[in-house]
């Protein structure tokens, strides 16, 4: 794919299977058994066996390899077998690298696949607390040095040049909030499931990072996800109706660096998920007002206002407004701010759930989604269509 072209992947492969375990803090057993139910249940959704399966992709972060999580499944031979980098970047990454290879005739079913114990084990909440010498850490060091220690803490430095470039206060974030919480509370899978919030709730918060309040800080969760690809033909005879995917794109900004990019030449953009924003409605050949429903990565409030202002949906300064109308479905599924915290995973499967009219905030008529993995940090992003 260039940045500068429409490419040919498009209508090619399509996620045919969605699994998980539950979203817990304290999931009592280890990563690898995560993985594997979490890819046992999309298989089962799939209706597919572990014998269907020739290739798996997953996150570099993952401590459970593809080689062991195959054998625990009880999977045969691979061909294909993939990392994406960047964290919750690499969400999204994970069905683009999968419909390349359906596209390209490397594998045939793909499963894509992410697990933690991010509570009750490694919590990156607490921050960086030990970093071997390396090339991508030297940029920490610019930061570290002075207290910013966490991404809550990264991500207030952005936030607060965003309210002050645009005249706007720290309750500008509290749609955000408002709007997961409300959609977690109708979903019996997500951990703030019956547990609304309001504007007032959001504004008496206590501050992690001026501007940043608690509940404009995404969850901490155990479990995992897992997702199925291949191609639209066979999906076509597989249960349930295939997800297609009309466009997958990554995106790098221009002296990018992860999370601490703040000597870029604005810090009230989101450079990289500008670039995938590009390349998206390039070739998928549509525009926002052809979303149906939003899955935008909602790790820290500000960067969904953020991201809504680089895919054009409205003008920058303007998205808290745009989240208050309810102009469009966003992260129905109660998103990482209310469902749970997946590297952005369960919302490409509620992407999935939307278009096949499963959704438990379901949208009427739903025929396209866009879902979008990390900011901050080198991304990813998904335009995903009902077939025909």
């Amino acid at each position: 794919m260039s940045v500068r072209t429409r490419d040919a992947l498009g209508g090619r492969a399509a996620i045919a299977g969605i699994g998980a375990t539950e979203f817990s803090k304290d999931s009592g057993r280890s990563e690898l058994r995560l993985a594997a139910e979490a890819v046992r249940a999309a298989l089962d959704d799939a209706g597919l066996t572990p014998a269907d399966v020739d290739g798996l992709v997953t996150f570099t972060m993952d401590t459970s390899p593809e080689i062991t999580v195959a054998q625990a499944c009880g999977m045969g031979e691979l061909s294909f077998f993939s990392r994406v980098h960047y964290g919750g970047g690499a969400a999204c990454a994970t069905v683009q690298q999968a419909a390349l290879a359906v596209a390209t005739g490397v594998a045939e079913v793909v499963v894509c696949y992410r697990a933690f114990n991010e509570r009750s084990g490694r919590r990156f909440g607490a921050g960086v607390r030990h970093r071997e010498p390396s090339a991508e850490g030297t940029a920490l060091g610019w930061t570290l040095p002075f207290g910013l220690l966490t991404p809550a803490s990264w991500v207030a430095m952005a936030a607060q040049r965003y309210l002050y470039a645009y005249g706007l206060t720290p309750e500008a974030f509290g749609p955000v909030a408002v709007t997961a919480r409300r959609h977690a509370a109708a979903n019996p899978a997500a951990y703030f499931h019956g547990r609304p919030i309001t504007l007032a709730d959001h504004a008496a918060s206590r501050w992690i990072a001026e501007p940043l309040r608690l509940l404009d800080c995404c969850q901490e969760t155990d479990g995992g996800q897992a997702l199925v690809v291949t191609s639209v033909e066979r999906a076509r005879d597989l249960p349930h109706p295939p997800a297609v995917v009309a466009a997958a794109a990554q995106g790098a900004g221009r002296a990018q660096e992860q999370m601490t990019g703040f000597y870029r030449d604005d810090l009230t953009g989101l450079p990289e998920m500008g670039v995938v924003a590009r390349q998206l409605w390039r070739t998928s050949g549509l525009a926002p007002a052809d979303i149906d429903v939003g899955i935008l990565y909602d790790h820290f409030t500000p960067f969904v206002l953020m991201q809504l202002e680089e895919f054009g949906f409205c003008p920058p300064g303007e998205a808290a407004a745009y989240v208050t109308e309810d102009r469009l479905p966003l992260n129905t599924h109660g998103g990482q701010l209310g469902e749970a915290y997946l590297h952005g995973m369960n919302g490409i499967a509620e992407a999935v759930r939307q278009l096949r009219g499963t959704s438990v905030n379901q949208v009427p008529g739903a025929a396209r989604t866009l879902v979008t993995a990390g900011t901050g940090v080198p991304t990813s992003g998904l335009v995903l269509e009902a077939d025909g």
